[in-house]
């Protein structure tokens, strides 16, 4: 646990007794701070009182005695309004902050110089951090760091080891958390890429990238993806404001430049598919910590020999972690052979194994439609595609271009009928299955005797049917695993 002294002798309220509200609290105590807790569901409360952390409820309470709220990431800020315990610090004049930065000013504290200590990196993206997060932390100790992930993924930041005890700190930052952070001053800061989520928490497009954007802004060096434009146009800024920034440029034809990118402002290296980590004309990749224009790491879009990091986005991942890799001084092979051994994530792009010469993914995370497009971009073999839920705003219309490569949908949950519509009207076989046990049955006998690509990319939220896209994900893996002949990935050469 990482012990946060930074109010000492006061008193803070928390509010959202989850996973990073509990951490905070259980931090703050642990420093000398009293903390008066609370929770609109009866749920959070037992768990703060199970924890041994006193309730207080804040409705009823003195905020002039508070020196700060710290908010749960999941409780609204400002839209669709902020919450009455967001209005109630306002009015009483009471800052109003996240766990994230309450790290931050501990770390702030720990450090006597601004290079003393353990090193952060801070990725945030609308799809592609929780991998990229994973395989950075997974490149960082297969060279010998001592690495603790956290954040949005796994652990609660205030959750993680102790700033003696770690060498980096690899963060996925939601919008969410930046949005209640002030001072997060990243060694490396991330931002993938961007595309329309979470509005109904931000308000707008452009105040959803701004809150974003601030990740990279505060941060000693910066990391952009250029395949979107948002993300591009933040990136050219930022070389001009402060130069010490990388731009990273995803394409299966190596010698096309960036678009809207002069060929006098980039530095042309290339991940190749022979040895994934080759670099033209200047050599194998140089600290790029130090440069003072983009440097555009161009990549196949299949990272050959690696099952568990296919498709563009994936090499956008990866590219990602090796830059951040290089930036802290690991050597480009070591980072090569990390790459090799890297197992995946659970719920994206998750590789289970085979049945009947098809191969069975569970990509439960994909809860909306640029992450299922992804996913469906990323195999030859004909694909049964399970998909449905809860829809977001647009549904699936938004796929038409990736459709191509699907052999049958298999829909389920309350999306069912809305995205018949859809795919009726783009001539996609499909059947309507409602459940994901009925779902895997019929796309298993369909998919036989193969080769083929049965995937659960829902392009929906879980909240129908399931706990969460875990719970959905977990159930899915239970139910390939129980098929005939199933074989999990790695007890053969193929999966």
């Amino acid at each position: 646990m990482i012990v946060v002294t930074t109010f000492a002798g006061k008193t803070v309220a928390v509010f959202g007794m989850a996973r990073s509200g509990l951490a905070a609290a259980r931090a703050l105590v642990a420093g000398g701070a009293a903390v008066a807790c609370w929770d609109d569901g009866e749920r959070g409360r037992a768990a703060a009182q199970a924890a041994g952390l006193p309730l207080v409820d804040l409705r009823e309470a003195d905020w002039s005695k508070f020196a700060a709220l710290v908010l749960a990431p999941g409780v609204p800020l400002t839209h669709p309004e902020p919450h009455w315990a967001v209005k109630r610090a306002e009015a009483a004049g009471v800052e109003v902050i996240g766990d994230t930065e309450l790290f931050f000013r501990e770390l702030a504290r720990f450090r006597s110089l601004p290079d003393d200590g353990p090193k952060v990196v801070g990725i945030t993206g609308t799809n592609g951090k929780s991998t990229t997060t994973a395989l950075t932390a997974h490149l960082l100790r297969h060279a010998g760091k001592r690495v603790a992930m956290g954040g949005n993924i796994g652990e609660a930041v205030l959750g993680l080891s102790a700033f003696a005890e770690t060498d980096v700190y690899v963060l996925e930052l939601s919008s969410y958390q930046i949005d209640l952070t002030g001072s997060a001053v990243c060694d490396v800061g991330v931002l993938l890429n961007l595309s329309p989520d979470h509005l109904d928490r931000h308000g707008s497009m452009e105040r959803y990238a701004s809150v974003k954007a601030r990740l990279t802004h505060w941060s000693h060096f910066a990391v952009f993806g250029l395949d979107d434009v948002l993300t591009r146009g933040m990136a050219l800024q930022r070389i001009y404001d402060r130069d010490n920034a990388i731009g990273i440029h995803v394409t299966e034809d190596l010698t096309r430049p960036a678009d809207a990118v002069s060929e006098a402002e980039l530095k042309r290296f290339k991940y190749d598919r022979g040895d994934l980590i080759t670099a033209v004309p200047e050599g194998i990749i140089g600290r790029v910590g130090t440069t003072s224009s983009i440097l555009e790491v161009v990549l196949l879009a299949n990272l050959t020999g690696i099952a568990t990091l296919r498709g563009a986005h994936n090499a956008q991942n990866a590219a990602a972690a090796v830059v951040i890799g290089d930036a802290l001084g690991i050597d480009v092979e070591t980072l090569q052979r990390g790459l090799q051994t890297y197992p995946g994530l659970a719920h994206r792009m998750e590789l289970l194994g085979n049945a009947s010469a098809a191969i069975f993914v569970n990509d439960s995370k994909a809860t909306n439609a640029d992450s299922t497009a992804k996913a469906l971009n990323s195999f030859a073999t004909p694909i049964h595609w399970i998909l449905g839920g809860k829809a977001k705003d647009g549904g699936i219309e938004g796929l038409t271009g990736f459709l191509g490569g699907v052999a049958h949908a298999y829909l389920i949950g309350e999306a069912s009928e809305s995205f018949a519509r859809t795919l009726t009207e783009q001539q996609v076989a499909f059947t309507v299955c409602l459940t994901l046990d009925r779902a895997i049955a019929e796309a298993a006998r369909n998919a036989a005797p193969g080769p083929a690509t049965v995937l659960l990319s829902p392009a929906c939220a879980s909240f129908d049917q399931f706990k969460d896209f875990e719970d959905r994900g977990d159930q899915f893996r239970k139910l390939v695993r129980a098929l005939p002949g199933f074989v999990p990935y790695g007890a053969d050469k193929s999966p």
